[in-house]
């Protein structure tokens, strides 16, 4: 009984499924399972994403990110007050896998960090687009969001990105 359930809990884990058709073999399916992207943000090409609400942008990296990070154990954040540059990094997420800086995908001020990431980084896994932001910025120049991606560009890209790999 363990083993069959450790053998569910593997399978379910790797998105195998086995199904067992009468006078026919097993059949084992793979299901690709791809991260969420959310409308009415843009998403940069090193897997940050934005969220502009009037004259604040919110920051964070995305499902897909945190996804290929695996589990956050510790996040790095600026101070408020500093400055974030366009292409920049501004911080660093930790995980079980690897360390990754986070760069800015717009340059401006930084007015807000989510604190809430330094007694739990996991929010990062578990909400990255609510609860896992990590800077919210005052924009110096708007119209660098113009060439950020939209979600049907970024799901494009993230296909393509993992296909080569």
């Amino acid at each position: 009984m363990a083993l069959r359930m450790w053998a569910s809990s593997t399978a379910n884990a790797l998105r195998i499924s086995c199904t067992s058709k009468p006078h026919l073999s097993l059949v084992f399916s793979f299901s690709r399972c791809f991260s969420t992207v959310l409308d009415g943000l843009k998403y940069s090409s090193s897997h940050e994403w934005v969220k502009h609400d009037g004259s604040v942008a919110t920051i964070g990296i995305t499902d897909h990110a945190q996804d290929h990070l695996g589990e956050v154990v510790f996040v790095e954040l600026p101070e408020p007050g500093g400055s974030a540059s366009q292409g920049k990094g501004f911080g660093a997420v930790e995980s079980v896998k690897a360390t990754s800086d986070v760069n800015s995908p717009i340059s401006g001020e930084i007015v807000e960090v989510n604190s809430k990431l330094t007694e739990a980084p996991g929010l990062i896994n578990s909400s990255p687009y609510e609860e896992g932001w990590m800077i919210k910025v005052k924009p110096s120049s708007p119209s660098e969001l113009e060439p950020l991606m939209g979600s049907k560009e970024y799901t494009k890209f993230c296909e393509e990105e993992d296909a080569s790999h």
